[in-house]
């Protein structure tokens, strides 16, 4: 009765991938095989990319940026445009600095904590009190104004252009169009692709740091923006329109207002993503609290490392909550006394810390006070003295964690890198372009094998197929622990309550704080790396599966349960078949995340892409960092084409 119950979703699910189209593609790719294969074979036989196909950009690259170099200082591109947008960063980011230093402690804290309570509520404001504190405490209140500052000046300059581009592709559908494949591709680059670029034309130092940040951090602001203007309710603009609006009128008085959520979604997503690349910036000069991080990790000093890394933590939480809570609260009616919100709120807001700050002078004491610190490097470290010497190794029966390092590096990483490496580099070409045709369009293979080409003409061709197992790996795990908690957390509302609170904690670190537990935990190598990359992509693969998981029609459940279904057999066949877009999309965030920390492992050990990349940005080498950075764009791009299913195609599936 249970199989006859959910039958109709199986069929479904078969039609969709067995039906008339999927069978024609089977079909025609098993015919393109069978000729190309052994035509392949004959030509160019086994290996890897053939150097004969190679364009080595080494010596164009290296006079480019020696010509760049020597020319910096000089030239008038760099004098009267380049430089004026770097001074106009500096002046930003230090006048920003020096508020926060003449507010001094006491006025920032209040000032932070009464936003909180004025945006968010009671909760939200308690907990920037408690973060600015724990700040000041660690001894890392000066990095955290750093940090700040130059967070500040980047989310300005990232809403601004984000939102001119959204504005424009909101209105205008060609334009739209246009910016679409570039925001497409801008999304799937990892962080430190970023830091190239801006390196070769700014140097090292906070322009450059402050500017990767806005190329990273605009697209959210831009994506969110086109979206809330393209889904204004059509009735009230029709309203307007018929009242005899103007273009610009329509836009003020009704796209705008319609699309507040989506704005401020997108600001809220623009200041994680701004923390995330400050953060990594570090690596390019741009100090603060990063910096402290990288330098700490750079020494394996886990305890320096960990006392500016819950500082970064609690900021991203802070100002998450704040933002989210601002985007919730948008047309809800006020509640409580009136001087608690208007003009009465934000002036009370202001007086109070106004009187925070002459508190603070009268006091002398604009930094925090030494006495209030607490030194918690020499503890930690010594907590990690013991794991190395207790839980690093030598465990009975389940062995340390330099023991599962090692056996899944000897087990997985390196079997999947053999492979891959020795697999024939045309079979390479041909299997992406099959997948991504499967799941997309000719267009989305196209674009998937054109992309690991380019790869192979770069010449980085083996040192790609290691980055790639490793994100292979990475994923396989990711996948498995996240489908296995969103089913228990999307069936148990104990089981989301009980994880949520560690999801936020997770989703709100950036990358770069994730590479201080496994170095304590597991040293240097790639296992340290995957791990890194397991635990920034589980909380978006758990939450996207969950909710697709209870969004699934109750009808179709309450039809299986009524018919004699199991709880397995309707997850099985009627759950997991209806939630395929979800599934899907899990997938694709997953495979994008765990690529983007991938890269950064290669600080701790993690090689290939990552260590040419950092190699090239700590040595001057910007010919081999900017080959890896372009090697890891077409990586993410031919990754985010094999996960993710057309417009076209996921229209056809729903």
């Amino acid at each position: 009765m249970a199989a006859t119950a959910t039958s109709p979703a199986r069929n479904a699910l078969w039609r969709a991938l067995t039906g008339r189209r999927g069978l024609g593609k089977l079909l025609l790719l098993a015919m393109i095989a069978a000729v190309l294969v052994p035509f392949a074979a004959s030509r160019w036989g086994s290996g890897a990319w053939p150097g004969a196909l190679t364009v080595d950009l080494s010596g164009p690259l290296g006079q480019a940026s020696n010509w760049i170099i020597d020319n910096r200082d000089t030239h008038p591109l760099f004098l009267y445009f380049f430089g004026w947008i770097s001074e106009g960063v500096i002046v930003a980011v230090r006048a920003v600095y020096l508020l926060l230093l003449a507010l001094g402690w006491t006025g920032v804290t209040a000032a932070a904590s009464l936003l909180a309570w004025r945006v968010a509520g009671l909760r939200v404001a308690l907990t920037a009190l408690a973060s600015f504190a724990v700040c000041g405490v660690l001894g890392m209140w000066v990095p955290t104004m750093q940090t700040l500052a130059l967070m500040a000046a980047a989310v300005a300059a990232s809403v601004v252009v984000g939102a001119l581009l959204g504005l424009a592709a909101g209105l205008s559908e060609r334009t739209y169009r246009a910016l679409r494949p570039v925001l497409d591709t801008m999304q799937v680059l990892p962080a430190f692709a970023y830091l190239l670029p801006v390196v070769l034309i700014f140097g090292i130092g906070v322009p450059a740091a402050v500017l990767a940040t806005v190329v990273y951090a605009a697209p959210p602001m831009a994506r969110l923006t086109a979206l809330g203007l393209r889904d204004a309710d059509h009735g009230v603009l029709e309203a307007v329109t018929s009242l005899g609006a103007t273009a610009r009128q329509r836009l003020l008085t009704a796209r705008l207002p319609l699309a507040r959520r989506e704005l401020l979604l997108g600001f809220n997503q623009t200041i994680m993503m701004a923390l995330s690349m400050a953060v990594i910036a570090s690596v390019i000069g741009a100090g603060g609290l990063g910096d402290r991080v990288y330098q700490a990790l750079s020494t394996v000093d886990v305890g320096s490392a960990l006392a500016a890394g819950i500082p970064i933590v609690l900021l991203a939480v802070v100002m998450d909550r704040t933002t989210a809570a601002a985007g919730t609260r948008i047309g809800e009616e006020p509640s409580g006394p009136r001087w608690s919100y208007g003009w009465q709120a934000w002036a009370g807001v202001a007086a109070v810390t106004a009187a925070a700050v002459a508190a603070g002078r009268a006091a002398s004491s604009l930094t925090w006070p030494g006495s209030w610190m607490v030194t918690i490097a020499a503890p930690v470290n010594s907590a990690v003295g013991w794991m190395t010497s207790h839980l690093y190794s030598g465990v009975p029966v389940i062995g340390g964690t330099a023991d599962w390092a090692g056996h899944f590096t000897t087990w997985i990483l390196d079997p999947l890198r053999s492979g891959l490496t020795a697999l024939p580099w045309w079979a390479v070409l041909l299997i992406v372009a099959a997948l991504a045709w499967l799941i997309g369009t000719w267009r989305t293979a196209l674009t998937a094998a054109v992309s690991m080409a380019v790869i192979g003409v770069l010449g980085v061709w083996s040192i790609s197929m290691d980055t790639l197992s490793q994100v292979l790996a990475a994923v396989a795990v990711t996948l498995a622990l996240g489908f296995a908690v969103a089913v228990a957390a999307a069936r148990s509302r104990r089981v989301e309550a009980l994880i949520r609170p560690v999801l936020d904690v997770l989703q709100t670190m950036p990358q770069f704080v994730y590479l201080i537990p496994v170095v304590a935990l597991f040293g240097a190598g790639r296992a340290p790396a995957v791990a890194a990359a397991v635990a920034y992509a589980l909380p978006a693969v758990i939450r996207i599966t969950a909710q697709g998981l209870r969004q699934v029609d109750p009808a179709a459940l309450e039809a299986a349960r009524s018919l004699g279904a199991s709880g397995a057999q309707q997850l099985r066949q009627v759950q997991l078949p209806l939630a395929r877009p979800a599934l899907l999309l899990a997938v694709n965030q997953g495979v994008v995340l765990v690529l983007a920390v991938v890269i950064i492992g290669g600080m701790v050990g993690g090689g290939a892409l990552g260590y040419n990349v950092v190699y090239g940005l700590a040595q001057g080498d910007l010919a081999t960092g900017l080959v890896a950075g372009a090697a890891i764009v077409c990586l993410g791009l031919m990754l985010d084409r094999v996960t993710q299913p057309s417009s076209d195609q996921a229209g056809k599936e729903r």
